[in-house]
């Protein structure tokens, strides 16, 4: 047998496998004698079935099975022995130009790992958010917490944003009904963007028993597709409005946050606490999603066309896991390729990226930052020691552990190579409006 590696592409190889007829027909008929003393077949007792129908019955599959380890341990010696690292698994093609009956012949093609090398990150630059929290970032997180716990009371008046009202309504486009187009007894608070902002501001100002006709236009990426793009015109009767009331700061207020003695000190504190490690998750996770992109724009990779298949296909899995949890039956619904391929291509090219780095800079995470990561997270629990143990009790759940806490260990090595720009930035840009 020769082997014989070629370069088909920059990433595809092939290997011509040349295995000697006779070697097959050999292993064959091994096989056959050690089957014909057990198989079973009518009219014959166990091991007295003559050959030619042992033969006849299984040469065939024999044969396959024979031609198909003997190419596998050819291809494998000829990986080892040169040691190529493959993608995926090998595509069998036979020999066009084959002649020879002395030998079978065929191509084992297959794809090879990229050679990542890692560009020059000193020409880098990534701006890394710095946020004060003061108090009245503290005041008006609070006030969000009162929102959250508002009551209802009837009023007689317009409704105003903030209110809960209750409507009925009926909506057609061009006459015709489409769904979800008529409810009675509908609930919503005015404002808070459940429905369209078209919807809420023809329903603001309108009193208990007025009805009114007003146009709501979707939006071209309106999640029905039926109305997407669409104009409907709506007819509205406001039947009651409600008021929001805000409980006080005080003493209960504070024990419904958890603090038990009532303290409002101690509860600003406690916001404020809450806040600061909001902000700093928020900036640690900005910074290393501007650290992976960083690498990947000074590290461009063509990637296994394999790799990138499996990745396409984990993607659109992930999607149709995420439409069930949200209550969406749609286990034949078409997910397009093209859909996923620009995220499949970067989450391919940064596991290449991070592989690299982390072999040839050991930064692989040391198991008392896995612990401390672990005891970092129990601590919002109640019963932070049941958590830990949870994590440790299985190996998978401690496995994404230490896959955060390598990727930590890359963002820290990366911030040392790239230009790092600290930026003042508002707690409201990176937390996002409050209101």
């Amino acid at each position: 047998m020769q082997t014989q590696v070629e370069t088909a592409s920059q990433l595809e190889r092939s290997i011509r496998i040349v295995i000697p007829r006779a070697q097959i027909d050999s292993e064959v008929e091994t096989r056959l004698k050690r089957l014909a003393r057990t198989v079973k077949l009518h009219g014959f007792r166990p091991g007295k079935v003559p050959m030619k129908l042992v033969a006849q019955q299984y040469g065939g599959q024999v044969r396959q099975e024979v031609i198909s380890e003997a190419g596998s341990q050819r291809i494998n010696d000829a990986l080892r022995d040169q040691e190529i690292k493959i993608a995926g698994y090998p595509r069998i093609e036979p020999v066009s130009d084959a002649t020879s009956t002395e030998q079978l012949e065929f191509n084992a093609v297959f794809e090879v790992y990229p050679n990542v090398v890692i560009g020059n990150l000193a020409e880098q630059k990534i701006e890394r958010p710095v946020v004060q929290v003061t108090d009245q970032d503290v005041d008006n997180t609070i006030e969000v917490l009162r929102k959250q716990r508002a009551t209802y009371s009837p009023v007689e008046r317009a409704a105003e944003v903030g209110d809960q009202v209750d409507i009925d309504y009926l909506g057609k486009i061009a006459g015709v009904d489409f769904p979800g187009n008529e409810a009675k007894g509908f609930v919503v608070t005015l404002g808070q963007g459940r429905t369209l902002a078209e919807f809420d501001a023809a329903i603001t100002g309108m009193r208990i028993g007025e009805s009114k006709s007003f146009d709501v236009s979707f939006p071209a990426d309106y999640q029905g597709k039926e109305v997407a793009g669409k104009t409907a015109t709506f007819t509205a009767q406001l039947n009651k409005v409600l008021a929001p009331q805000l409980p006080e700061v005080g003493v209960e207020f504070a024990q419904s946050l958890g603090i038990a003695d009532g303290d409002v000190l101690k509860m600003r504190a406690e916001v404020r606490q809450n806040i600061e490690r909001e902000v700093e998750k928020r900036i640690e996770n900005m910074v290393k999603e501007r650290v992976m992109q960083a690498l990947v724009t000074a590290t461009p990779l063509t990637v296994p066309r394999a790799l990138l298949e499996d990745e396409i296909e984990r993607l659109g899995q992930q999607m149709r896991q995420d439409m069930q949890a949200r209550g969406i039956q749609a286990p034949n619904v078409p997910l397009p390729r093209e859909f996923f391929v620009e995220k499949a291509q970067r989450r391919v090219s940064l596991g290449l990226i991070l592989a690299e780095i982390v072999k040839v800079n050991n930064l692989k995470a040391e198991p008392e930052q896995v612990r401390k990561q672990v005891e970092a997270h129990a601590e919002s629990y109640e019963q932070p020691d049941q958590v830990v143990a949870w994590y440790y009790e299985n190996p998978t759940r401690l496995a994404e552990v230490e896959s955060l806490a390598m990727e930590q260990n890359v963002v820290s090595w990366v911030l040392k190579q790239v230009k790092v720009e600290d930026k003042s930035t508002p707690f409201d840009e990176l937390m996002g409006s409050h209101k």
